[in-house]
Formats: structure tokens, sequence, C-alpha cells
């Protein structure tokens, strides 16, 4: 499949639906073809931008588990999500030159959202607008990343 990012998510990921979060699901954790219809297909799975409160419902919906306690946990973890929100890497992932091949590890899904600019918290925050990533592995680990529009 060929990716193309939709409007909704090139606004999301340029810091423009600050009110929105942005979820995807991978096709081998949720397997519903009713999702693309809300949001973006992509190779592995569906990438859904909403509003906050009906993104937040539609994640507990999907996984079984609460947002933004998701995300309180994944932070004990730092890891690595691509920014186009479509995978990305767990801390617990050996190496590529250790790696024996075994599908461990991979993204099942991932909630962010974006936080506008704040000079006065500092560090990246004074920067731009920052996302917020918080992705679950298939080996169990929870981890998050973020990083400056």
């Amino acid at each position: 499949m060929t990716e193309t990012t939709t409007p909704a998510r090139e606004a999301f990921l340029a810091g423009e639906r600050l009110e929105d979060v942005a979820l995807f699901l991978a096709t081998d954790y949720v397997d519903d073809d009713r999702l693309t219809g809300y949001g973006e297909a992509v190779d592995d799975g569906v990438v859904i931008v909403v509003d906050g409160e009906r993104g937040r419902n539609a994640f507990k919906a999907a996984t079984g588990t609460d947002a933004m306690g998701f995300a309180r946990s994944a932070m004990e973890h730092e890891g690595i999500i691509d920014g186009d929100l479509t995978g990305g890497t767990c801390p617990e992932e050996p190496p590529a030159d250790e790696d024996e091949g075994d599908d461990e590890h991979g993204v099942q899904f991932i909630f962010a959202f974006a936080e506008a600019q704040n000079e006065e918290v500092g560090g990246i925050y004074a920067d731009g607008d920052v996302v917020h990533a918080y992705a679950q592995c298939r080996c169990g680990t929870a981890y998050s990343d973020r990083w400056t529009v």
C-alpha cells in the first residue's frame, strides 16, 4: 500500500489540532475493516485523528485501556515512535545486528496528543508545539516519545 497522509493527520502533526488526539491501531491488534471508515488506512493499520474526548473513548473501546492511565504508565520507558505515528522502536527491542528475526516486537497501538508551545515551561516546550506519543509493543512494554513540531 502506498501511504499518503490525510489532511487531518498532517494538521495534527503540524500542531494545528491541539484539541484532538491521534490513534494508531495495528491490523494484527484490531482487525476491523470498519475502522478505516473513521480514519486513514496505512500499511500496518489505521490512523484516526478525532477530537480529544471522542479519541479517548475510541482508544478505550479499541484497547480496553484508559488513554491517560496508559500514557502515565508508558512514560516510565522512553522509546522511539515514528514521526508519522505508524510505528516505533521498543526500548526492549535488541539492536538490529542482534535481532534474531522474531516477531516479539512491533507496535500494537499508539495514542498521541499535541501540546501548545509554552515558553514559561522551558525545554522543548519553549521551542514550539510538542507531540506526546505513547505506544504499546507486542512484548508488553509501553513506552513514550515526544518531539517538537
